[in-house]
Parts: C-alpha cells; structure tokens; sequence
C-alpha cells in the first residue's frame, strides 16, 4: 500500500485503501504486483517490481542508492549490489518503455539514486469498471452464493444443463487448441524464414560510469568481426550502424533503412574485471524476438565470450558455416587484461576520425605495446593510426618531419607485417595439404607445389 504520509502540503491525500496508481498509459496494482498498459498486462520481474513500488511512494522525490540496498538488497555486498541495481532499472525501463538517455519516468542521479519524474494519480478501487455481464449465449460464469437468512450455511445455485449451441462452442476451441498445437509441434525446429543479414546495434552500457562507453563500442566492434567471417551472412559495417547509437527508432524500421533480416542488441556491464554481454537476436519483418542469452567471464575471456555470442546466433538463425568458420568461432583467445584495455581505447579514439582523436590512439596502441610486445592487434591498430596521421585531411605528421623514432615504428610495423604474412601462409598450405586441395613434395624432392 502506499505510503501518502510525506505529501508536500496543499496537496490532498488520496484515500489509503486504494492501492492502484496510474501513470501515463500504464496502471500498477500494487495489492496483487501488476503492471498493466491501456488495460494489457506487463510483464515486470520481482526485483523491478520492489524498485518501481519504492519509486512510486515518493514520486518527484530522490530515493538513495543507499535506501535501495536497505529495502531490497540488504544482504548483498557493494559489488553485487551495484550490479544487480543497474539491472534491475534497465529491466523496469525496458518493461515501461523508457530510456536513460530521454526518461520519461525514471531518472537517473549519478552517484544519488533515482527519482520518478512522470505524474501521478490514485484510482479510486470503486470507481474502476466492473466487469461486464455475459452475453446470452455465453458460457455461464460462476453464480453468487445463496445464504439463508439466519442460518449458519449456504445454499449451492442450481446447475444448468449445457445447451446444445454452448457444446458446440467448447468442441470448436478444443479443435482450434488441437490444430494450434500440431501447427507449434512442427514449426518448433524451424528456422526463421530467410535471414541472411543482419546488422549488430551498438551494445548499450550498463555501468553507471559513461567512460565506460570505449568498452561497449569495443564489444560491439568484435561482435560484428566475428559474425562478418561468416561468407553466407552479410553484416552491416560497423559505421552504418554506429549512428543509430542512443536512438529510439523502432527495430523494424532500422532494420528497413539498414536492409537487414534481423537485429541483434544487447547490453555490456562491467564490474571489475569481471564482463557481462546480454545479446538478443530479433526478427525484422515480425519484430519477433527469437533468441536472448547472457554470457559472463573475466575481462581476459572478452573475446572467447564474444565468439559464443556469435556461434550461438549462427546457430539460431541456422546459418550453414564452414569448417575454416566453425574453427575461426571456437577458437579461444586469452588476451592480456590491460593491454587489450588499452587496445579497445585506441580504437575507441581512432574511430573519431580526428586529429586529437588519432593523438589519444597513438599513445594507447603504443601503451597496449608496452603492456604485451606480442600483442598483435595492437601494431594494427598502430598501423592503421600512422595511416591516417599522415593523410591530408588529418595532417597529424607532415610528411617530411617523421622522427628518427616512428622511422624505426614503421619498420619494425613492416617486418611485423611481413612475418605475418608468411606465417599465415604456411598455415593456409598446411590446411590445404591436410583436405587434399594442395599436394606437398616429399621430403628430399625438388618438385614445386602443386
């Protein structure tokens, strides 16, 4: 029930026995822990449901992160309560529709709490409509209670016999349960229909520090390289999908500008070293969420939960891989902690496309370098920053004032380059050797390569 005490004064206190609140289109009874939208009823998990009615006690008001962890998460510890928090009010936003970014209901108040913003008035119980009486025709609902004047019992309605129109109802919804059944049965373990593209939207971050944001790009730059390895899936670029960013546009009519099957979104929480990705996968034509999962690991194991991620998609949409594919997704990469830290910030500043930009990159791939000297994505990156740093529309490096030092980066870029190369040709021999496309010489012959 809630708690009217504390009303500002002037304001007139709504009757205590009524226990519904209403808000916009949605109504929350909090006698039975509904939530309801134009009459329809919303599912809201337990958790957000306690947030939402601590909310609604003091609307217009701060409640503390502190009074949170009281009232719902006593026993918990900081760390897992200030992840459970983060998740249980983007849970509440999802179920309400509402953003962080634009609220309409909830607001959020860095390192204070939270406030519920949008007006909000008490339905009185009596005035709600009644339900209506059943039409003749009908089936029957159950009738009242008889009880006698005076005496201590009660006396069971008459049962009336089932008419013949009242029969002929009930066998038709059994036929039509029946049918939809067999319909369900088979269709289980088809695959949707045509999805051979797909565009994956910046992964939202869910951690309540925005500089946090270099690491959710950075997860959504590696699960769109994983997915674009499969050759029978075409995955929209990085840059296409990247302007949707903190855009509220329904999924459909993305999914119609991009020209894509399927969406895939999700989240990204940090704690630590410890990641959680959420990914979703969800039908254009439809709107019809087909798949969702979490996946959590340390922050080492990013990129072998990233290929999980994708696996897991390549096989909802029941996308045929190849064997170079099926090995490319299952192998496990075990990164250095911080110098894949320093790696994504570098591509976090290299997708600026600025002069700062590329300055701030420089310094985090040659740092990603000095935290681990094999590391080889970060040379790529430190590559692909030279490139664009002496490019006419950044003019970062005049052309004729490279230092002694990035003389010696670029080379030691082009011998890196270079051993790569070789290195990964002899491993596309060697697997052409073992399915029979190539045949090796024998051990002391001068024949060439076939």
């Amino acid at each position: 029930m809630l708690d009217f005490s504390a009303k500002p004064e002037g304001s007139m206190e709504p009757p205590r026995h009524t226990s519904v609140v209403r808000f916009g289109t949605y109504e929350v009874s909090l006698q039975s822990g509904e939530v309801r939208k134009a009459g329809l009823k919303v599912r809201v998990q337990q958790q957000p449901m306690k947030l939402l009615e601590i909310l609604l006690e003091r609307p217009g008001e701060v409640v503390t992160r502190e009074e949170l962890r009281s009232r719902v998460w006593a026993d918990e510890s900081f760390g897992d309560f200030d992840q459970a928090v983060n998740i249980a009010i983007a849970k509440l936003r999802s179920a309400l529709g509402d953003s962080a970014e634009n609220p309409r209901f909830i607001e959020t108040l860095p390192k204070r709490g939270y406030r519920f913003i949008a007006s909000v008035s008490v339905v009185d119980a009596d005035s709600r409509p009644k339900r209506p009486e059943p039409a003749p025709g009908d089936l029957p609902a159950t009738e009242p209670e008889h009880k006698l004047p005076g005496a201590g019992f009660t006396v069971e309605p008459k049962r009336r016999p089932w008419s013949m129109r009242r029969i002929i109802v009930a066998l038709s919804l059994v036929l039509s349960l029946l049918i939809l059944s067999v319909w369900l049965y088979r269709s289980r373990g088809r695959a949707p229909t045509g999805i051979r593209s797909l565009a994956v939207l910046p992964l939202d971050n869910l951690s309540a520090d925005a500089s946090q944001n270099y690491f959710a790009d950075g997860m959504t730059d590696e699960l769109i390289t994983d997915l674009a390895q499969i050759s029978a899936l075409r995955v929209i670029s990085r840059t296409s999908v990247m302007v949707y960013k903190g855009a509220r546009k329904p999924l459909p009519q993305i999914a119609r500008e991009l020209n894509v099957d399927a969406v895939v979104e999700g989240t990204v929480l940090r704690s630590g070293d410890q990641v959680r990705i959420t990914a979703q996968l969800i039908e254009a034509s439809t709107d019809k969420h087909l798949w969702s999962q979490s996946y959590e690991g340390e922050l080492r194991d990013t990129l072998a939960l990233q290929n999980r991620v994708a696996s897991a998609i390549a096989d909802q949409i029941r996308i045929n891989l190849t064997p170079q594919e099926q090995v490319a997704l299952k192998n496990v990469k075990v990164v250095n902690p911080e110098a894949y830290e320093s790696y994504l910030k570098g591509r976090y500043f290299w997708n600026k496309r600025t002069a700062d930009g590329l300055k701030a990159a420089l310094a985090y791939f040659n740092q990603a370098i000095e935290e681990d000297p094999k590391y080889a994505r970060a040379y790529s990156g430190l590559a692909d920053t030279y490139a664009l740093m002496g490019d006419w529309q950044y003019a970062v490096i005049p052309p004729r004032r490279h230092s002694p030092k990035r003389r010696r980066q670029r080379s030691k870029l082009w011998n890196w380059t270079a051993r790569s190369a070789r290195h990964t040709t002899r491993l596309h021999s060697s697997w052409m050797a073992s399915t029979g496309i190539l045949t090796l010489p024998g051990k002391n012959s001068s024949e060439p390569l076939n």
